[in-house]
């Protein structure tokens, strides 16, 4: 993974380089769309302070539990013992993107959505409660941090959440046999280049023309920079977003000729 100055520099490239945030000089009339709808989408929704709500908690808390870390782990806690007010504090999406995410839902509708990394759930949250009608099915790796995450989703009362406890190289291919389709996908876990491609194409045999895919971290390190940059020259992607913490891939054969914009957000 690269060092926070490492990270600091790569995003102030992004952030001089990036196409406006608001969408002056988009071409695209989807991702002017997206920008206006989506991404600049200002209004206060009610679930940001009930989801919100529970992340303070976990920040709170100061319980110790023994944590399964079956990817490139953590870029903060090196010892499987840890504080779960430490783990929220490095591992849970910011407010801004987990926030986003619902955003994404909101507007697109998804009705099968796949998780890999529930973290604590807050993420799961916002992905559940962007589409009340639909269904969230999250995999985690710890079954000390999937407990906690099932907690998670009580204290909320959102009831569209199936998770799976385990390995994502043994339970996504199972998982995506038994839902056939996936219309949006967020992955956020092992974050190694080989890893992530396999989740790709898997998620890819099981998408639609409509489907959404989603990467974490996807400037984290020359690995990740790796796998998204070979997501990108994927045939079957036809638009990527690069919103530097997230990656949106989109795999609409109605987009002629593959577009890649970096957009400042």
């Amino acid at each position: 993974m690269y060092t926070r100055f490492q990270l600091a520099k790569k995003y102030l490239h992004y952030y001089i380089t990036a196409s406006n945030g608001k969408g002056h000089g988009i071409h695209s009339p989807f991702v002017f769309d997206f920008i206006k709808n989506v991404l600049r989408d200002k209004r206060q929704y009610d679930w940001y302070d009930i989801i919100e709500t529970g992340r303070k908690k976990l920040l709170k808390q100061p319980a110790q539990i023994e944590v399964e870390d079956f990817g490139a782990g953590s870029a903060v806690i090196k010892t499987n013992k840890r504080m779960v007010k430490d783990i929220a504090a490095s591992s849970l999406k910011s407010k801004k993107y987990a926030q986003l995410l619902y955003r994404i839902v909101k507007y697109y509708k998804p009705e099968t959505i796949v998780e890999l990394g529930t973290s604590f759930g807050v993420t799961t949250s916002y992905l559940a409660a962007g589409n009340t009608r639909g269904k969230v099915y999250t995999v985690k790796g710890s079954p000390a941090i999937a407990e906690i995450a099932r907690k998670t989703f009580e204290s909320v009362d959102l009831k569209n959440i199936e998770l799976t406890t385990g390995d994502f190289n043994d339970t996504l291919s199972a998982l995506l046999i038994k839902l056939n389709t996936v219309d949006l996908a967020f992955i956020d876990g092992n974050h190694r280049k080989e890893p992530t491609l396999n989740y790709f194409k898997q998620l890819l045999s099981h998408s639609t023309n409509s489907s959404i895919l989603i990467f974490d971290d996807i400037h984290w390190s020359a690995d990740m920079e790796a796998a998204w940059a070979a997501i990108k020259q994927h045939p079957s992607v036809t638009l990527t977003l690069d919103l530097f913490f997230i990656g949106l891939v989109f795999i609409n054969p109605d987009f002629k000729i593959p577009q890649h914009f970096s957009i400042r957000f």
